[in-house]
């Protein structure tokens, strides 16, 4: 079965404002729901990245440039990944619908290309 890498994207400054058992209850969710994929053998892995710290890196002219990132001025960033089995899209979609990501930001939905 073909397995599909779900990039969730969300804005930080969005859980400022919230206590600790807000954010613990917030965390229990996505728990539950990977759980669930789990328990039906759909869970192909997944992990929560931590804020603030990344490099982009890039070749120009021949010579690798690195740089700090994410920058403050991207409201949006990269805050985790769930990869998942699915048939085809359209069902990787559907198993993404009750995702709790969806209340606080964007899914994208990648097939993983096993090369």
């Amino acid at each position: 079965m073909p397995q599909y890498m779900l990039v969730l994207r969300e804005d930080p400054a969005q859980f400022a404002s919230l206590s600790a058992d807000e954010i613990q209850r917030i965390i229990q969710k996505y728990v539950a729901w990977g759980d669930s994929l789990r328990e039906r053998g759909l869970l192909a892995g997944g992990a929560k990245l931590t804020q603030g710290a990344a490099r982009t890196m890039r070749r120009e002219s021949g010579r690798v440039r690195t740089t700090d990132g994410p920058y403050a001025e991207a409201k949006e960033v990269l805050g985790g990944y769930f990869t998942i089995l699915a048939d085809s899209y359209d069902q990787a979609v559907e198993r993404c619908r009750d995702c709790p990501h969806l209340e606080f930001g964007s899914i994208e939905i990648r097939e993983v290309d096993h090369v």
